[in-house]
């Protein structure tokens, strides 16, 4: 392949992660535009494959082929950092990222092991303890952040501590979120650990299966109020080491602000995941007040 060929290859896998992003990413497409433009092309490569990962079970019309795109991929990582070519737009680009800024297989590797994981888990099956959601949101989420920060060459251990609670409360988010498309796919209690269910009267035990109860409102709101506030918690730790933090690790930390909109979101429906409000605008609220937040924010050198 000619140079030239290579380029205008390389532009056009770009172009598809950054449309990736767009479609099924929407808030962290508005954060990576606040990037330096010489750390968007990895920042979009890497968030792109986040998605194509974590929506390969939703798009399969059955589990197993979901469970074989999520193979093909962890199969895919190997490959490109055997630098063996792939014919996949946003494998493309991530070889093309890995070459160029020495990225770590160990965290690209560390998601999508948990994604497949995770899609073995049974419908009735779910961790024992919130601090399984919190590894799996780790792996999902803050690996994204930390590849992103290796690829802008910023080292720094105040910055890796600050994306690993960021991921944590996104990826905390982000399932609370999510409740209502589980609970239509019997996977939601998947996403409530046992001892939170537990505790708010949820567990439920039907024939030797174990579930969730779907009638009890109010119970549901109070974890999802103390999933929630663990979240928060998380960012608060995450704005707790501002100060030491990096000035250009601060647009990477910028999915902090979604984060904090979808937990205020919760705040106002009173934690009630099935309430219509939620599905609105970006997160709950007008995409312009969403864009705003975030500018007023990335101005001000904060996240």
């Amino acid at each position: 392949m000619s140079n030239a060929s290579r380029l205008s290859s390389l532009r056009s896998s770009f172009s598809y992660c950054v449309q990736q992003v767009r479609n099924y990413d929407y808030h962290n497409y508005l954060c990576l535009l606040e990037l330096p433009p010489e750390m968007r092309r990895a920042a979009f490569a890497l968030r792109a494959f986040n998605v194509e990962t974590a929506k390969a079970m939703d798009v399969a019309s059955d589990p197993r082929i979901g469970l074989m795109r999520l193979i093909w991929w962890q199969d895919a990582v190997d490959k490109i950092y055997a630098n063996k070519l792939i014919e996949h737009p946003i494998a493309q680009s991530l070889s093309s990222i890995v070459a160029e800024h020495k990225i770590s297989k160990a965290w690209l590797k560390r998601s999508i092991d948990a994604r497949i994981k995770d899609a073995q888990r049974e419908p009735d099956e779910t961790p024992k303890t919130v601090e399984e959601l919190e590894k799996y949101s780790e792996d999902t989420q803050s690996t994204i952040l930390y590849t992103t920060l290796q690829a802008g060459g910023i080292n720094s251990t105040a910055a890796d501590h600050a994306a690993s609670h960021i991921g944590k409360a996104s990826g905390l988010g982000l399932l609370l979120k999510s409740f209502p498309y589980h609970a239509s796919r019997q996977r939601l209690f998947a996403y409530i650990p046992s001892d939170i269910a537990i505790k708010h009267g949820l567990l439920i035990e039907d024939g030797g299966q174990t579930g969730i109860r779907m009638d009890s409102r109010e119970g549901l709101s109070n974890a999802v109020f103390e999933m929630a506030s663990l979240a928060n918690t998380h960012l608060q730790k995450a704005r707790q080491l501002a100060k030491t933090v990096p000035k250009e690790a601060i647009p990477v930390l910028l999915p902090a602000v979604p984060t904090q909109v979808l937990l205020d979101s919760l705040h106002r429906v009173n934690f009630d995941v099935f309430d219509l409000r939620l599905q609105r605008g970006v997160l709950g609220i007008p995409p312009l007040w969403f864009q705003l937040k975030l500018k007023w924010q990335s101005w001000r050198g904060k996240y």
